[in-house]
């Protein structure tokens, strides 16, 4: 929801110790700071990097004035620099911490506060094993480091190309007990790699490739997951997803595990990544140099979040990004922008008159957001509104913006649409009308209405029951959310139909399609109900399925966007996403589904058109591929996959299924198939009949089916051609041929008797035309002429 916030100044750095030195750094350096709040929001601590004064230094500010010694390292280039503050969690006492300090060559300081005795070294720990190694990256999750090193080669004059892959990413757990602070032993994920930015989430460790890595290494992103030493290969942007589990040290060799992938990588662009960050969800926040705002989850897949107002971002330009609950808090060039994780819509845009602004750790909550400027730490406040259950302005903002996307992409000019535009212009009456007749109708139980127009009210008396549904679904939303456990999945189940009704009865576009499939995804029983309620399927006294859906909601359910046309993040059309369900719930109704959908395709489309479902891929093929992609296989697959052939009544998928009964040796059900399709067309029953007489001569398994194989023979087949065909499928004996086998698999004459007499008994082609020939006169005469 759009909802209007206030920045208000809880404290003025007044109550930090050296407050006015907090400020002074805030405020003075050419290149931003880095600021780390602890876990209780009592300590900052300041990374300066650059100066004046030149000397890069790291200090800790108390907030309160909380009296002890106060922490403060400096350091001067070409010393090592420091590379990581980290705050892990102590398990000896509850809601303890205590500050990592990790330097370029390993070395690692490890903190703790103290009440009344301030800042106290624990204990210098050597977190590398080569005395040449550099750390490039680290981070922490847990009680464990994990960190990106480089291993620089022994010689001098190494070939560069060799030299590229000298990274590698290692794990470490740091301890931190009553005795001290323990090392746990160096856990390799990756050798031979090229250099990674590592990100920490709950769960997951992701590595980002660094700005200087070669362009075929940066156009993939790595996700670690320790519980199951599982490596992730993703290029969300082209939707390649790969995973391997590292099961020993040689796994883990970078140029090894790309090895498969090497030719579909090459293909891919480069990524383009400016800023990145975890969200309290788990996922990573990537801005692009364009100012998109794209979010990866943990398994691979990409979603697109927001787009900043930017021309593009220079590599300086620095952007901060923090989650608080739902929200995603973005501060770039003094705006700072407020946007819904779930929905991509901006929420508020406020402008700061800060240069230099940080955001602090909270609750995690939305009415949470605190920032820290050199004027002190300001809290972003959401007004709450009068009346919290009035759908305006969010409503009536959507109808513009949906306008804007609609008339924009039926535009011939080159210049954007804009909201603004399209409210002041008047040259588009139809999203005025409706965002009119929404306030009015939608606020009329709460004050008193204002009088509409005579072609709205007409309007307003049309729309009157889909408003009606529009509310019941707003209310139902209410509900689910307010609902206790267990009652949440009724409304879910009435929501989820409810919403596959509404988007079978709009335009199936990427957007609506990609929300389908997190429905599927997410509530699969209750997705697969909605489905059998929205077509009306049932069985018939008969038992063959029907189903009432009208033809509009057919095209929806074959057409859409297709694969070759989407292709990311494993998005399917909805016509696979009903097979997935019927395989998962009623696998029997699939082939007559199948069948059904193709006797609908005739009203839905013109024949042999392109742009129908069969002009591409036909159905069976789909539904075979769905089929296919089943995570677990049965063995009623195989009956599945014959029935599919079968219900298509295509002739290539016919034959598909003959040789494949043939080769589960099934002579009874071969026979049946056989008898049933040769009646479609007389080319298929000679294809038909010609196989099964090439098994006939293989073997003696189809000689109790003969009396039901030979009526089949079609009546172009002579007795030359029947002889042609069985000799050219005899079996080679690798003995001399005898005139009595002892086996008695052999075909005799005897077998082909009935069927050679069947043949000679036809009439031939003269006698069948005979009558035709024997005319009285031939030509016959010329008719007389009309003057």
């Amino acid at each position: 929801l759009k909802r209007a916030g206030t920045l208000r100044q809880v404290s003025d750095l007044s109550d930090f110790s050296r407050g006015h030195w907090l400020r002074e750094l805030l405020c003075r350096g050419e290149e931003p700071c880095h600021v780390q709040p602890s876990p209780d929001g009592q300590h900052l601590l300041v990374l300066q990097k650059s100066g004046p004064p030149p000397t890069p230094r790291v200090v800790a500010f108390q907030r309160h004035s909380i009296a002890g010694t106060d922490l403060e390292r400096n350091w001067q280039p070409p010393q090592p620099a420091l590379v990581g503050l980290l705050f892990l969690q102590s398990p000896v006492v509850l809601d303890s911490w205590v500050l990592a300090m990790v330097w370029e060559h390993g070395r690692t300081e490890v903190w703790h506060f103290v009440v009344a005795v301030g800042w106290q070294l624990l204990q210098t720990l050597e977190l590398c094993q080569g005395a040449r190694a550099r750390i490039v990256s680290v981070c922490s999750q847990g009680a464990s480091l994990v960190w990106c090193e480089e291993r620089p080669p022994l010689g001098a004059h190494s070939d560069m190309s060799k030299c590229a892959f000298r990274f590698c990413v290692c794990a470490r757990a740091l301890e931190v007990g009553e005795q001290g602070v323990r090392l746990g032993t160096v856990r390799m994920v990756l050798h031979n790699s090229p250099e990674y930015q590592v990100l920490a989430s709950p769960q997951h460790i992701f590595l980002v490739p660094a700005a200087a890595s070669f362009a075929t290494t940066s156009k993939f992103l790595l996700i670690w997951h320790p519980e199951t030493a599982k490596l992730t290969i993703t290029a969300p942007s082209a939707g390649f997803i790969h995973s391997k589990v590292l099961r020993s040290s040689s796994e883990s060799d970078f140029r090894k595990l790309l090895l498969g992938s090497v030719g579909l990588l090459s293909g891919f662009t480069p990524l383009d990544i400016h800023t990145s960050a975890v969200s309290n969800s788990g996922g990573l926040l990537l801005v692009s140099t364009k100012g998109a705002v794209n979010m990866v989850e943990p398994d691979g897949t990409q979603r697109h979040v927001f787009d900043l107002e930017v021309g593009s971002l220079a590599q300086g330009s620095p952007v901060r990004l923090k989650t608080f609950g739902s929200i995603l808090a973005c501060v770039l060039a003094g705006v700072l922008y407020l946007v819904d994780q779930n929905s991509g819509r901006l929420i508020e845009k406020e402008v700061l008159s800060m240069k230099e602004v940080h955001f602090l750790e909270s609750s995690g909550e939305e009415d949470g957001i605190q920032l820290l400027t050199q004027a002190g730490i300001y809290s972003f406040c959401f007004s709450k509104p009068e009346d919290s259950s009035r759908p305006e302005p969010c409503l009536v903002e959507m109808v513009f913006e949906e306008a804007c996307r609609y008339y924009q992409r039926r535009s011939l000019s080159s210049s954007k649409l804009t909201v603004e535009k399209l409210k002041k212009g008047g040259a588009f009456q139809a999203p005025v009308a409706l965002a009119a007749i929404l306030q009015h109708s939608l606020h009329q139980k709460q004050k008193p209405a204002q009088g509409l127009q005579d072609t709205y009210a007409k309007l307003l008396s049309t729309m009157s029951l889909e408003l009606q549904s529009y509310m019941s679904l707003e209310l139902l939303k209410t509900c689910v959310v307010c609902a206790p456990e267990s009652e949440v999945e009724s409304y879910c189940k009435e929501l989820v139909e409810q919403e596959v009704s509404r988007i079978l009865h709009s335009d199936m576009d990427k957007d609506n399609l990609a929300y389908l499939n997190s429905v599927f995804a997410s509530f699969p029983k209750a997705a697969w109900k909605a489905t059998r309620n929205c077509l009306q399927l049932q069985q018939n006294g008969d038992g063959l399925l029907v189903a009432r859906a009208t033809p509009e909601v057919w095209k929806k359910v074959l057409g859409g966007p297709q694969l070759d046309d989407m292709g990311q993040n494993g998005m399917v059309p909805l016509f696979e996403l009903i097979c997935t369900s019927f395989l998962r719930f009623k696998p029997k109704w699939l082939p007559s589904f199948v069948e059904l959908t193709q006797q609908y395709i005739s009203t839905s489309w013109a024949y042999s058109s392109k742009e129908g479902p069969e002009g591409r891929v036909p159905l069976y093929k789909r539904a075979l591929g769905v089929l296919a992609r089943k995570n677990q296989h049965s063995e009623g697959d195989s009956e599945m996959e014959l029935e599919l052939l079968l219900c298509s009544k295509r002739p290539k998928a016919v034959l598909q299924a003959l040789h494949l009964l043939i080769r589960l040796k099934r002579w009874q059900r071969v026979v049946e198939v056989a008898e049933k399709f040769s009646k479609l067309s007389p080319l298929l029953n000679k294809e038909i009949f010609t196989t099964l007489l090439a098994e006939f001569a293989q073997h003696r398994e189809l000689d109790p089916y003969l009396d039901r194989l030979w009526p089949l023979c079609p009546a172009e087949l002579t007795a030359s051609d029947i002889l042609t065909v069985v000799l050219q499928h005899l079996p080679h004996s690798q003995e001399d041929p005898v005139p009595f086998s002892s086996e008695g698999n052999q075909l005799t004459v005897g077998l082909l008797k009935p069927l050679l007499q069947r043949v000679a008994q036809r009439p031939s082609v003269h006698e069948m035309y005979s009558d035709a020939l024997q005319s009285p006169t031939f030509p016959p005469p010329t008719p007389p002429r009309e003057h």
